[in-house]
């Protein structure tokens, strides 16, 4: 399936099967690559919000979260220069994992526990070493 055809299926909410963790990710990588940054952002937010309600699990729905993982996605997608979702997914195995995951290193478990987060976009609360 082409970068596009997940993207409309998606939107259209005819996308077949389990959407998990690694798939919000390889589905992020697909709006970044055919929109610029924030237009991709707006759309598969409000396209993951229409997707929860329509399973009656709008409360799973976290600004926080698809907001920080967007955005490392996009940065992880500049510094390693993949186009290919595979060549992307070899290269940020980190990204892929949801618990433990990468916004572990960043946000305190309080901080992506609260409803605030859920409705709004929080920076990251959490001093890291790299």
């Amino acid at each position: 399936m082409t970068t596009h055809e997940m993207i409309r299926q998606f939107e259209t909410d005819t996308l077949a099967g389990e959407f998990h963790h690694g798939d919000h990710v390889r589905l992020a990588f697909g709006y970044l690559q055919e929109f610029p940054p924030h237009e991709a952002l707006d759309r598969f937010a409000k396209a993951l919000k229409r997707y929860a309600a329509a399973r009656s699990k709008s409360q799973l729905y976290h600004e926080t979260i698809t907001h920080a993982y967007f955005f490392l996605i996009r940065e992880r997608m500049v510094r390693s220069g993949a186009a290919k979702w595979d060549d992307f997914a070899r290269q940020n195995p980190d990204l892929l994992q949801w618990k433990p995951g990468i916004l572990d290193r960043y946000y305190r478990d309080s901080t992506l526990q609260s409803d605030l987060a859920r409705s709004v976009f929080l920076f990251p609360d959490k001093l890291t070493k790299f």
